[in-house]
């Protein structure tokens, strides 16, 4: 090198380029100069240097520039780094980078008054994990759990590992409590898939607490702290359960989280019943059919109004796996009563629009009816206005499909949503159903009376079959009949029954007397 140029030691230009200008005036105030660069090793390879540059005293003058390679202490240094702020096991943050980052995001809440969660994540007994299979695969075990978490949540959260088993997670920018138990929920439901680690299947429950900024607390340490408490709380409700620290928040918002984990387990612990409301033919007084109707009957609380958890299970999904056993059920019992008493019997079922929206809903019903031998002509599937109203192109090929396998098609609480005439010529729909909000006043209201006539007269022009909701007087039952309206439910002939009392309706053989 000896004549080169002293730049040829260093990498390339766009690599922290040296620029001995600024060596120079650093001497002219200080006795050494320092800057670091980026150099490249004969092999290639880059690493960092640091340079020190000191006047040389003997004539003719200049300088003396020492380089040193520092790549291997710059390697420490982010070693030492990572190790104070980031898990070795699992690679996410531990929980000093957790208070760290759970300070910085406090002061952005504050200032844009937003609302944000510290979750504490505890496995179920996870001991017996290490116990039975040994610490390597309970240390892969940690990492998948880590990666799984890291995955169900968005980028912008923080998930870390306080040790252990233990898991800490920050969730920015929310609007509400109820936004906080949704993701809890996910984060639990994640968890119970299996985990394929080193050739094992393993399974896993976890508990959650959670604490609420700004309602539980306005520090980090405080929010932790609260957090941990309602883990403890957690735990005590048993496995797989999440609870809120805050006493405080909104009482209606508290309730609603409650019910929800109380729902989730109704359906396991056979809390859920199917009542069954009679169809009456209005010129004949027989039953022609039965609606299928969800009751709760918590065992502390009693009967849960379906106007109370009927919105949270179409909300959370739930309704998805209660609308399957609703049919189930109601098909097998329906089927006895054709079996034993009325061959022609028809049920009634409703579905919600998250169910309208599975993809499996054509092949769910199909097989539900072939497997209880339910025939497919007598099951009416009801659907709100506003569930075809989401996607009415999907709605339209689920009508189509549901048609071509002889199902029937009813179009519920017609006149509540949206009303459009375009539904009753665009899709296959045999059945309208009146929402009891037209048939209330018809005895006294003569504009609502003219309303619910010309409501009829387009059905039976449009060859659909009429069923009135919510009849409770014989006044609107032969003002109806005089419409042309052919069927009726409601407290005139009989209230929701449960099976057995139904069962014992139909044996009788009772009919609807209103002349």
């Amino acid at each position: 090198m000896l004549g080169e140029p002293f730049d040829r030691l260093l990498g390339p230009a766009g690599e922290r380029p040296f620029d001995f200008e600024e060596l120079r005036r650093q001497l002219e105030h200080a006795a050494v100069g320092y800057a670091e660069v980026t150099g490249r090793r004969r092999d290639g390879e880059l690493v960092a240097l640091e340079l020190f540059a000191a006047h040389v005293d003997v004539p003719p003058g200049g300088y003396a520039v020492t380089v040193r390679d520092v790549t291997v202490r710059r390697q420490t240094e982010e070693a030492i780094r990572t190790l104070a702020y980031y898990d070795p096991l699992t690679a996410l943050p531990n929980r000093l980078l957790f208070l760290d980052r759970l300070g910085d995001a406090i002061e952005r809440a504050r200032r844009q008054r937003q609302m944000l969660a510290v979750m504490l994540v505890d496995l179920d007994r996870f001991k017996l994990v290490n116990d039975s299979l040994g610490l390597p695969l309970g240390d892969a075990m940690l990492r998948a759990v880590g990666e799984r978490l890291r995955q169900t949540l968005r980028k912008s959260d923080t998930v870390a590992r306080l040790g252990g088993d233990e898991f800490m997670i920050l969730l920015h920018g929310l609007a509400s409590a109820e936004a906080a138990a949704r993701v809890a929920q996910k984060l639990l439901e994640a968890l119970r898939a299996p985990f394929r680690v080193n050739g094992h299947e393993l399974t896993t429950t976890a508990c959650i607490g959670i604490a609420m900024f700004p309602h539980d607390g306005a520090d980090p340490e405080t929010l932790v702290k609260n957090a941990d408490t309602a883990l403890s709380r957690a735990k005590e409700l048993g496995r797989g359960q999440y609870r809120f620290y805050t006493t405080d928040m909104n009482a209606a918002a508290f309730e609603r989280l409650m019910l929800e984990s109380r729902l989730r387990r109704a359906l396991e612990q056979r809390e859920l019943v199917v009542y069954y409301q009679p169809q009456v033919d209005l010129a004949t007084g027989e039953v022609v059919g039965v609606e299928a109707l969800l009751r709760w009957f918590h065992p502390d609380h009693g009967m849960v109004p379906p106007a109370e958890f009927i919105p949270l299970a179409e909300e959370t999904g739930l309704i998805v796996p209660i609308g399957r056993w609703v049919l189930e059920t109601a098909a097998e019992q329906v089927r006895r009563w054709q079996r034993c008493l009325r061959p022609d019997l028809r049920l009634a079922v409703n579905l919600s629009a998250r169910q309208f929206q599975e993809r499996d809903l054509v092949a769910t019903v199909a097989e539900i009816t072939e497997r209880v031998g339910f025939p497919r002509r007598l099951l009416e599937l009801e659907i709100t206005e506003s569930a075809v109203m989401r996607d009415a192109e999907e709605a339209q090929r689920r009508f189509r499909e549901l048609t071509e396998l002889g199902f029937h098609l009813a179009l519920d609480d017609f006149g509540t949503g949206y009303s459009s005439l375009g539904y009753l010529q665009r899709f296959p729909i045999n059945t309208l159903k009146i929402d009891r909000s037209f048939i209330q006043d018809i005895v006294q209201d003569a504009r609502s009376a003219a309303l619910l006539r010309a409501i009829v007269s387009l059905a039976r022009t449009l060859d659909l079959r009429v069923v009135a909701e919510g009849v409770e007087t014989r006044e609107q039952a032969l003002l109806l009949r005089s419409y042309g309206c052919q069927e009726m439910q409601g407290f005139l002939f009989a209230r929701p029954l449960p099976a057995a009392e139904l069962g014992a309706l139909l044996k009788s053989g009772r009919r609807l007397v209103i002349d």
